[in-house]
């Protein structure tokens, strides 16, 4: 919800600080990298019941992965692998903080708590995976109450009133499975009178057939060749 109506708007906003960065030296790898290292120190700071200062942090984590992009444009990096490697640590910084909360729920709250942080990010899991199969499937899958950077300002809601933080986890719980409701509805609609599928499944299966054509006729030469090397030793 926040990424399809607020990207834009903070893209251009941060344009400038982008190109200030690019004047540093800096890469888009090592904001990347900057952020995943906050987000490791929030993980120690919550799970040690310093909340407010996890707060922090998480704040300077979230820092570093807005700029990367910026930086990327700014200095005419963006690639393929730099994206990649952004979703990438973007998960294991999801990863890492969930399970600072749950190191606090196990140390401090009631054990059995633990299973709440832990089922928002198996259900964060689920929403990523649908996305990345739909868009490799040619499908849209984008959106949803509880995407990550809503995750990340719902956590921070808790962090802040820590007697809220249960049930915040619990609301955020919810809005995350819906969201994951939302998105195989939305692919499943899609993959219903989508031509994009089938025109890539005809492209595999054309593939297939050219495959198999090739290995016919291979071994048609093949057998040819050796039917000549007979006649001329006959």
């Amino acid at each position: 919800m926040f990424d399809g109506r607020f990207r834009a708007p903070i893209e251009k906003a941060v344009r400038p600080v982008g190109q200030l960065l690019r004047k540093t030296g800096m890469s888009p790898d090592h904001l990347t990298i900057l952020g995943i290292a906050f987000a490791v120190v929030a993980s120690f700071a919550i799970g040690n019941g310093a909340l407010r200062g996890g707060l922090v942090l998480v704040i300077l984590a979230a820092v570093p992965d807005m700029l990367d992009g910026a930086l990327a444009k700014a200095s005419g990096t963006s690639s393929q692998r730099g994206a990649f490697f952004d979703s990438v640590v973007d998960r294991v910084t999801d990863s890492v903080l969930f399970g600072g909360v749950a190191w606090y729920f196990a140390s401090e709250k009631d054990p059995h708590l633990v299973l709440l942080p832990m089922a928002i990010m198996g259900v964060s899991s689920l929403i990523s995976y649908e996305r990345a199969k739909a868009e490799a499937l040619g499908l849209y899958a984008k959106g949803g109450l509880m995407e990550r950077a809503e995750r990340i300002v719902v956590l921070c809601i808790g962090l802040l009133f820590d007697s809220l933080l249960v049930p915040i986890m619990w609301i955020m719980l919810v809005l995350t499975v819906i969201t994951a409701v939302q998105r195989f509805v939305q692919v499943w609609r899609q993959a219903e009178v989508s031509s994009t599928t089938q025109e890539k499944r005809d492209v595999r299966q054309g593939r297939r057939m050219t495959r198999i054509s090739a290995r016919t006729s291979r071994r048609q030469l093949s057998v040819e060749s050796r039917q000549r090397r007979r006649n001329r030793n006959g």
